[in-house]
């Protein structure tokens, strides 16, 4: 009988991109080597990234670092909406704004967001089939880093919201079986210099 055994995601945003969101800058491809070079000791089995040029030029470089590691592109990992709350689901204090700031994104990233943030739970998570564990990589964004940390802490689903992950930072969650799920550690910039540690945030959220 087939047993099951534990999952390692590794989860990070892009490097930083250029204004128009078409490459990455200078910046951001040193944020991604460093960050390949980093995960060079880790027993990655795969690096799954989003269709969006910042997030396949970031695993490209990730995976140039690395030995023999696949890449695999996926929908799942893309830039969308993971969950659309509603006002009563919010704090009163912060509903209004928060509405309105998910109102200016654009309607399909509203509108088809929460069925693939279903489907990349369903995919990236849980304990996996076998009896060796897995460890992944998903190079992603944002709101879906914030979707699957919330949901490993069982924390309400309009909690992904307010999450913020820096450009190539990393974040790791343990899936074990007959357990729950672990946030090893998050937004991690250990391996980034002072000077590429907080891009990727407003500047009222640097430290």
């Amino acid at each position: 009988m087939t047993g099951s055994a534990a999952r390692y995601l590794y989860l990070t945003r892009h490097g930083e991109a250029s204004p128009d969101e078409s490459k990455l800058t200078g910046d951001g491809r040193r944020q991604a080597v460093l960050l390949g070079e980093r995960l060079q000791h880790a027993p990655l089995q795969a690096i799954h990234h989003g269709p969006l040029p910042r997030a396949e030029q970031t695993a490209q470089l990730i995976c140039e670092q690395l030995d023999g590691v696949p890449l695999q592109p996926s929908e799942l990992a893309g830039d969308y909406i993971p969950y659309l709350p509603q006002r009563e689901e919010l704090p009163s204090e912060s509903a209004e704004a928060m509405l309105g700031h998910l109102s200016q994104f654009p309607a399909d990233e509203r509108e088809d967001g929460p069925e693939l943030a279903k489907a990349a739970l369903a995919q990236f998570t849980g304990p996996v089939d076998g009896d060796e564990p897995r460890h992944e990589l998903v190079v992603t964004h944002n709101f879906l880093i914030g979707w699957l940390v919330r949901a490993a802490l069982d924390a309400p689903k309009w909690r992904w919201m307010g999450l913020n992950h820096a450009n190539a930072a990393l974040t790791v969650i343990r899936y074990a079986p007959g357990r729950s799920a672990s946030v090893l550690f998050y937004n991690d910039t250990g391996h980034l210099p002072t000077d590429l540690r907080w891009t990727g945030f407003s500047p009222d959220l640097h430290i």
